[in-house]
């Protein structure tokens, strides 16, 4: 099993049933670090050099978190604009994210039908989260996946199981 980093940033956990039991299983196995940001960083102070050494430890990383205001929450932004660093894109220089595998995985109260372009919001998830997707790009990261839980907040503790199921086995593929 690949050692694996979870960038995790949810800033009402208290009220997300479905990420809530979407991250014990990352607790559960030994090869998932969990890193939730809103704990470890909820002043918004980003220890950037500490968190570019951490990441170049992983051999695959998930960045889970729900759509908010539809985008990413905006710690998991300052996070990416503050630890990402344009010197890894310079000849010679070491990328800690290129080629390594990427998953994401995010929640969202909305309805799968309302994320079109004929849909109430007239957007794709993926085009809301288009930030993130052309950052992991432009290092040259490789997107295995992107998981979109629709409705999480009305989702039943059967139908929680089964994402996370699904989930679980996207990972091991």
């Amino acid at each position: 099993m690949k050692k694996t980093l979870v960038v995790f940033a949810h800033p009402y956990l208290e009220h997300s049933n479905s990420n809530a039991e979407l991250i014990n299983f990352y607790v559960r196995h030994q090869h998932f670090t969990l890193r939730d940001l809103y704990e470890e960083y909820p002043d918004f102070h980003i220890a950037a050099f500490r968190e570019r050494k951490r990441i170049k430890n992983y051999e695959r990383f998930i960045f889970q978190f729900p759509l908010i205001w539809f985008g990413m929450p905006p710690l998991l932004k300052l996070w990416i604009d503050e630890v990402f660093d344009r010197d890894w894109l310079k000849e010679g220089n070491y990328n800690p994210l290129k080629g390594k595998e990427v998953y994401i995985l995010v929640t969202t109260g909305g309805k799968e039908r309302s994320f079109h372009k004929e849909g109430t919001y007239k957007f794709t998830v993926e085009e809301l989260i288009s930030g993130l997707i052309v950052s992991l790009s432009v290092f040259k990261a490789d997107i295995k996946n992107i998981k979109i839980v629709y409705q999480a907040n009305k989702l039943s503790k059967k139908e929680i199981i089964m994402h996370k199921q699904e989930f679980s086995e996207l990972l091991n593929q």
